[in-house]
C-alpha cells in the first residue's frame, strides 16, 4: 500500500471512531430506556395504539415469536406490493408487476437485510415499491438487527436471581415492540435524514421525475437485432440473430428518490441500490466526498454498538476489546486487498501492459472500478461493504484479482463480524467470544465465564448452531448448486472462476450481505428460491438461538471477578478473540476456497 491508501485508511478510521463514540452514548441510553420525558411523550400513542406496555419485559422466547411474526409480516406485505405495482401510484414508467420468484426473492432478501438484487432496480422497480417497499424494510429490517444485540447486551448485563433464589426478571431479555420502535425513531431516522441532506448537497437526486432524455455529445453508432412484428429477434439460417445498423444521440437518464433510500441502504448495512449499477452510479455516488460518507456510514452504527455495549454491561473496556479485535481484522483486510490490485494481472506484464501507477494512469488492476475512484477508494469500500453485512458496491467485485476477491469471500464466510451489519455483527461476535473464553476455560481446566455469567453446556450448545448455520447453508446451497443444470446454466466463466462467483453468491445470501461476483445470472427460479432460503435461514437461524442465549444468560446470576477469572478486556483477549473468528469461522471453507479463488490465482502464474 502506498502512502495515499494509508492515509485514507487513517482518516476513515479516525473520523469513525470520533463518530461513533457519542453515538455509543445514545444507543446506550435507548437500549436501557433512559429516555426523555419528551421522547416517552411522543411514543406513548404508538404503544397505545398497538396494545402495548413498553415496560414489559419478554422472556427470549416471546421476544423471538414477536420479532418472527413481524419480519413475516414484511415479508407478505413487500411480496404483494411488487406484484401489484403495475396498478398503483408513483409508477410514471409505468413498470409492470415484478414476477413471481423475483418478488419472493426480493422480499426474503429485503426483510433479512441481505438486499441482494437479481434485477436493475431502475427498470423494474416502481418509485413506490422503492420508498414503501424497499425502503420501509431496509428500516425494519436493520431496527430487527439492533434489536436483537441489545438483547444480548441485557442477557450480559442481567443480575440473573436476587439473593433469595427468586427469579428477578429471570430470562427477560427487553420488549421487542418497544425496542424496534425506539431504535426507529431515535437513531435510524435522524441519522438517515441527516445522512440524505449530504449526500443531496453531494448530488445524489431525489425526485419523482420520470426518466429524463439528454443529447449526447456525438452521435453514436451500433448494431441491433433485427425484431419481427411480434418483437422477436430475427434469426438467419445459422440461428444467429439477424443484426442491423442502429444510431443513436441521445441517452436515457434514469430519475427518482434516490437519496432518501441511498442514506438508510448504508446506515442500515443493507445495499441495494435503487439503481443496478449501485453505489458506482454516479446519481448514487457522485464524488469523493459522497463514497468517503457512505463508508463511514455503513460502520458508523456497528462500532458505535461495540462502545454501546461496555457502557450497558458496566465496563466500557469491554466494547473496546470487541472494537480493537474488529479494527484488527479490518485493516489486515484492507492491506490484502490495496496491495492485490495495486500488483495488477502478472498475465498482461509479458503483452507488455504497462501496470506501473504513474502521473497519467492509476496503475495496478483498473478493470471494473470506477477511475473517478482509483484503486485505493475501491478497495477500502469494498472491504467495508464485505466487513459489514451491507454489499452496496463502487466496483465490479467479479472483476477483482483471485486474491483480491478473496478477502470480500473471506470477510463474509467469517459470519459478518468484522464490525459487521447493524447488530448483527456484534451479537456474532459476543457469540464467538462466548467460544473464545470456553475454549481457554478449557485449557486452564476451569469453567468459562463472560462477563461474569458462566459459560455453560446448555449456551455452548446455542454457540454452536449459531455458528454452523451459516456454513451448512453455503456449502450445501454450492453443492447443490454445481451438481444441477440449472445451478450451472448461469455461470458465464466456467472453470475456478465460475466456482467462485456461484460460492460467492451462497455465501453473500447466507451471510445475509447482499454483493455478488456479478458474473452469474442469478435472476432465474433456480437462484431465486435457493438464495431465498439462504437468506432467511441465514437471518433468523442465527437470531433465534442467539435469543435463546441472551435469555439463558439473563436468568443467570452474575458472579463477581475473582483472581482466576479471565481477564476480556486486554490485549491478550483480542487475539483470542481474532484466533477463534479466523480458525472457527474460516476453517469450515478452506476446501471451497482451494478449488474457488486460491487455484484462479494460481493459474495467473502457471508457466505456458
Amino acid at each position: 500500500m502506498g502512502a495515499s491508501a494509508w492515509g485514507l485508511l487513517a482518516l476513515f478510521l479516525t473520523v469513525l471512531v470520533a463518530a461513533a463514540w457519542p453515538l455509543g452514548r445514545a444507543l446506550a441510553a435507548v437500549c436501557r430506556g433512559d429516555l426523555p420525558r419528551w421522547m416517552r411523550r411522543f411514543e406513548a400513542p404508538v404503544y397505545r395504539l398497538c396494545g402495548i406496555d413498553p415496560g414489559e419485559s419478554m422472556p427470549w422466547h416471546r421476544y423471538a415469536l414477536g420479532l418472527l411474526a413481524f419480519n413475516g409480516l414484511g415479508a407478505l406485505l413487500l411480496y404483494g406490493l411488487q406484484r401489484a405495482q403495475a396498478v398503483l401510484p408513483l409508477n410514471p414508467m409505468g413498470l409492470g408487476a415484478v414476477a413471481g420468484d423475483s418478488a419472493f426473492n426480493t422480499a426474503v432478501s429485503f426483510v433479512a437485510n441481505t438486499n441482494w438484487q437479481g434485477y436493475a432496480g431502475e427498470s423494474t422497480m416502481s418509485y413506490l415499491t422503492q420508498m414503501l417497499g424497499l425502503t420501509v424494510q431496509n428500516f425494519l429490517s436493520a431496527a430487527t438487527g439492533i434489536a436483537v444485540a441489545f438483547a444480548l447486551a441485557r442477557g450480559f448485563a442481567s443480575r440473573g436471581q436476587s439473593a433469595a433464589g427468586q427469579p428477578k426478571e429471570a430470562g427477560r431479555v427487553g420488549n421487542f415492540w418497544a425496542d424496534i420502535t425506539r431504535i426507529t425513531l431515535w437513531v435510524l431516522l435522524p441519522l438517515s435524514f441527516a445522512i440524505a441532506l449530504v449526500l443531496a448537497g453531494q448530488g445524489v437526486i431525489q425526485n419523482f421525475s420520470a426518466s429524463a432524455t439528454s443529447d449526447l455529445l456525438e452521435t453514436v453508432h451500433y448494431e441491433a437485432p433485427k425484431l419481427d412484428a411480434a418483437g422477436q429477434p430475427v434469426l438467419d439460417a445459422s440461428g444467429a440473430p439477424v443484426l442491423q445498423p442502429q444510431q443513436s444521440a441521445t441517452q436515457t437518464l434514469a430519475m427518482g428518490p434516490v437519496a432518501s433510500q441511498e442514506a438508510i441502504k448504508m446506515l442500515g448495512t443493507n445495499g441495494g441500490g435503487f439503481f443496478n449499477a449501485n453505489s458506482a452510479h454516479p446519481y448514487e455516488n457522485p464524488t469523493a466526498l459522497s463514497n468517503l460518507v457512505q463508508m463511514l456510514a455503513i460502520f458508523l452504527i456497528p462500532a458505535a454498538l461495540c462502545f454501546a455495549f461496555g457502557r450497558v454491561v458496566g465496563d466500557q473496556r469491554q466494547g473496546v476489546a470487541v472494537l480493537a479485535a474488529m479494527a484488527l481484522m479490518f485493516v489486515v483486510a484492507v492491506v490484502v486487498l490495496t496491495g492485490a490490485e495495486q500488483a495488477g494481472n502478472p498475465l498482461l506484464a509479458p503483452l507488455g501492459a504497462d501496470q506501473a501507477a504513474s502521473a497519467l494512469q492509476s496503475g495496478g488492476n483498473m478493470e471494473g472500478k470506477e477511475v473517478r475512484f482509483g484503486i485505493d477508494a475501491s478497495a477500502l469500500f469494498a472491504v467495508v461493504t464485505t466487513a459489514a453485512s451491507c454489499g452496496a458496491v463502487n466496483l465490479m467485485h467479479d472483476s477483482l484479482t483471485p486474491l483480491g476477491g478473496m478477502v470480500p469471500l473471506v470477510l463474509m464466510q467469517l459470519g459478518e463480524v468484522v464490525f459487521g451489519g447493524v447488530g448483527s455483527g456484534l451479537y456474532g461476535m459476543l457469540v464467538f467470544a462466548i467460544l473464545a473464553v470456553f475454549i481457554a476455560g478449557l485449557m486452564i481446566g476451569r469453567t468459562p465465564e463472560y462477563l461474569g455469567k458462566k459459560i455453560e453446556v446448555h449456551e455452548m450448545k446455542l454457540t454452536s448452531i449459531a455458528i454452523l448455520v451459516t456454513p451448512l447453508l453455503v456449502l450445501v446451497g454450492t453443492a447443490v448448486a454445481v451438481s444441477t443444470t440449472a445451478g450451472t446454466a448461469g455461470v458465464a466463466n466456467p472453470g475456478a472462476h465460475g466456482f467462485s462467483e456461484i460460492l460467492y453468491a451462497l455465501t453473500s445470501a447466507a451471510n445475509n450481505n447482499g454483493s455478488a461476483f456479478a458474473g452469474l445470472s442469478a435472476n432465474t427460479p433456480f437462484y431465486n428460491a435457493l438464495l431465498a432460503l439462504a437468506m432467511w435461514l441465514g437471518r433468523f437461524g442465527v437470531i433465534v438461538p442467539v435469543l435463546a442465549i441472551a435469555g439463558a444468560l439473563a436468568a443467570k446470576q452474575k458472579l463477581p471477578a475473582t483472581a482466576g477469572t479471565l481477564p476480556t478486556h486486554g490485549p491478550l483477549f483480542v487475539l483470542l478473540l481474532v484466533a477463534t473468528v479466523l480458525l472457527v469461522g474460516l476453517l469450515n471453507y478452506v476446501p471451497s476456497l482451494a478449488l474457488g479463488p486460491v487455484v484462479e490465482h494460481l493459474m495467473l502464474w502457471k508457466q505456458p
